[in-house]
């Protein structure tokens, strides 16, 4: 971890102390219900660490099931994770969430204050469902959930080529700043961060990109992203 990033961290740390402090003075606790595995989950708890929130998290989802049961659906008729209760307030969709954290929690870049750079924001946690998330769950499911004697590479390499082509464009963008919005980290980074992850954890080849690489090594210098987005593959 750098220098800059601990002093940077601290200052973000004192100036949402207030709200911090009244969140836990009032003996609340955000509750969020979604597995650690979850690429979804990861988003928010993700947030939730870096925000220093307190916070209980429920296993839901895959082997734990749960997903149907009457309670479960009473807060999220989709069925599906994650899904948070903050004070009695019930929300789902992992993006949504992310926003109404930030905008409630975060002070500083986390949350951008004018509308041209929340709008930039929203466009960078949006913008790899256009393609590159689509394609990579094709690799990760063919390579990590399909016997190696039923594999069909063809698919597989389409995917990773369509992946290499669509980060290209993430890469040239993060040529002019440290983060998807410049210099200062935002909720931006954080659906294309996990995905990221798996991109870097899957063994397969990969084209260089530089400037994707040196951001996922300042995402990987955060405490709260080593915990709550670097969660092993299997």
């Amino acid at each position: 971890m750098t220098c800059t990033y601990q002093y940077r961290h601290q200052l973000a740390r004192a100036a949402r102390f207030r709200d911090a402090e009244t969140f836990n003075e009032r003996g609340l606790m955000l509750k969020v219900w979604g597995r650690t595995n979850s690429i979804n989950v990861q988003k928010v708890m993700w947030l939730v660490g870096e925000l220093d929130l307190e916070h209980e998290r429920v296993d839901v989802g895959g082997p734990f099931g749960g997903l149907d049961q009457p309670d479960y659906v009473a807060m999220n008729p989709t069925s599906r994770i994650p899904t948070i209760d903050d004070d009695g307030f019930t929300m789902w969709e992992s993006h949504a969430i992310v926003r109404y954290l930030a905008a409630k929690y975060a002070s500083g870049s986390w949350c951008p204050s004018n509308a041209p750079d929340r709008a930039r924001a929203d466009q960078w946690m949006d913008w790899p469902y256009n393609g590159v998330y689509q394609n990579l769950i094709v690799a990760f499911l063919g390579l990590y959930r399909t016997p190696k004697d039923e594999r069909d590479n063809d698919v597989i390499s389409k995917a990773l080529h369509i992946c290499g082509r669509e980060l290209r464009v993430l890469d040239s963008h993060l040529g002019s700043g440290q983060f998807v919005l410049g210099d200062e980290i935002s909720m931006g980074d954080i659906p294309i961060g996990c995905i990221t992850y798996r991109w870097y954890a899957m063994d397969i080849e990969r084209p260089h990109l530089p400037h994707l690489e040196s951001w996922y090594a300042r995402l990987q210098e955060r405490p709260a992203f080593r915990e709550h987005a670097m969660i092993p593959l299997g």
